[in-house]
């Protein structure tokens, strides 16, 4: 016999481990999808490029937290031009190298997706998650993609 705690606990634990996955998607205006990686809940994927005047690289990181895209932290190894921390936006903190880190951002992004036009091969704009990669400049350069996170199951 179930107790009411005993089914709380179930619904719960059902609930918790049936959390649906996410998609990030990037496509071209006409609906052209030119890559896809599949996000569990809390999974990060940051967006990395090669500043287009110093030519290091700078990355914007990102969470699926419940199907929601949200901006968790930036590394930018200078105060180069376009770069910088705004304060009460995070925290910045020292990457050790030089550089530094913007931390606790947690920023959601309005409708869970943004536009990017990327960058020339030099710039080399691209989406990493683990080992999955999308080569927006490879795939798309100076072209409008949008890059959207979509709840559900990516199958």
């Amino acid at each position: 016999m179930i107790t009411t705690l005993g089914r709380g606990l179930l619904a719960l634990f059902l609930t918790a481990s049936t959390l649906p996955a996410a998609t990030l998607t990037a496509t071209l205006p006409d609906g052209t999808e030119i890559g896809r990686i599949a996000l569990a809940d809390g999974a990060e994927w940051c967006v990395l490029w090669n500043h287009s005047v110093q030519g290091f690289p700078v990355q914007d990181c990102y969470q699926n937290r419940a199907g929601r895209m949200v901006l968790v932290r930036s590394h930018q190894p200078d105060f180069a031009a376009g770069l910088g921390h705004l304060p009460g936006r995070g925290r910045q903190t020292s990457d050790g190298q030089g550089g530094y880190w913007i931390e606790d951002i947690d920023e959601p992004v309005p409708g869970d997706a943004y536009v990017l036009r990327p960058g020339r091969a030099a710039v080399n704009h691209r989406i990493v998650a683990g080992d999955a990669v999308i080569p927006l400049s490879v795939r798309a350069a100076r072209q409008r993609v949008r890059i959207a996170l979509q709840p559900g199951d990516p199958e």
